[in-house]
């Protein structure tokens, strides 16, 4: 059964796909670093972290800390939940 954080997770991919970004997602499980976005993407040379939640649920201090250290470093960081996936796509095309 999908979670709705998981459901949120297969739209992103599903644009990212459409797209043709490379993206994976990566697993901490204790051997990765904690914090990091759900899925990291690179489209047309720009790094993009992006951290999925459902509904209302916001970012843990730790991934605050490190959506500001991917945007102080250059890259684009964004949070997504159903609510808001378009704001995405619009990230996307500022990188067109």
């Amino acid at each position: 059964m999908a979670t709705p954080e998981n459901k949120v997770k297969k739209q992103v991919k599903k644009i990212l796909d459409d797209l043709g970004a490379y993206h994976f997602s990566p697993m901490t499980a204790g051997f990765g670093r904690s914090g990091v976005p759900d899925i990291i993407a690179c489209y047309k040379g720009r790094f993009i972290g992006i951290e999925c939640k459902a509904g209302k649920n916001e970012p843990t201090l730790l991934q605050k800390h490190n959506i500001r250290e991917i945007q102080r470093n250059k890259g684009l960081a964004i949070v997504v939940n159903e609510d808001n996936i378009e704001a995405l796509l619009t990230l996307v095309k500022e990188i067109e």
